[in-house]
């Protein structure tokens, strides 16, 4: 038995995908990162927008599932000001989805409320919350602690898939 491979696997965090304005709300993403290091491995921490490239659609998303989405155990939505009109933010909940993986939105102490005292959402988040798929906590919340997190990890990955709601077209513009 080879038990340096074993002692590899053993040691292996598992893999959360951060989606976030990056311009609006690079750091909490640094500040997320930087409380989790040692227990997950916190992917990505650049524009997907930038690294990536390209107009064509369907290139892109296939890139997002295939490279960022794909081994994750679910996507942590950084929710902050400008956050829900970001087009590639709605790209990365789309592949999220398209991969029945876990999904949770995190509101920001940057993110403004409403006077119905609500936090505007990306859309398809939304249709999340709404049909109970996806979880939508504090950032005090989240971030308690390592066992906070893994807790709101464990609920979103045990969620039922046929709660998915995934419907809505790609936006294709920030706002």
């Amino acid at each position: 038995m080879n038990y340096s491979l074993l002692g590899s696997l053993i040691a292996q965090k598992p893999r959360v995908f951060v989606s976030y304005h990056h311009r609006g709300d690079q750091d909490s993403y640094n500040a997320f990162s930087a409380s989790f290091h040692d227990n997950y491995e916190v992917i990505y921490d650049n524009s997907l927008e930038r690294e990536i490239d390209s107009d064509n659609v369907d290139y892109v998303m296939r890139q997002i599932r295939e490279k960022y989405i794909t081994g994750s155990s679910c996507t942590i939505v950084l929710v902050g000001a400008e956050t829900w009109g970001r087009r590639y933010v709605d790209w990365e909940i789309k592949a999220t989805l398209d991969k029945q993986h876990g999904l949770i939105g995190v509101y920001l102490p940057t993110a403004p409320v409403r006077p119905d005292g609500k936090i505007t959402v990306p859309d398809r988040l939304y249709d999340n919350i709404q049909s109970g798929y996806a979880s939508f906590v504090s950032w005090n919340a989240i971030t308690a602690s390592a066992e906070s997190m893994r807790t709101h990890i464990a609920a979103a990955k045990s969620r039922d898939t046929q709660l998915i709601a995934n419907s809505r077209e790609l936006r294709l513009r920030n706002t």
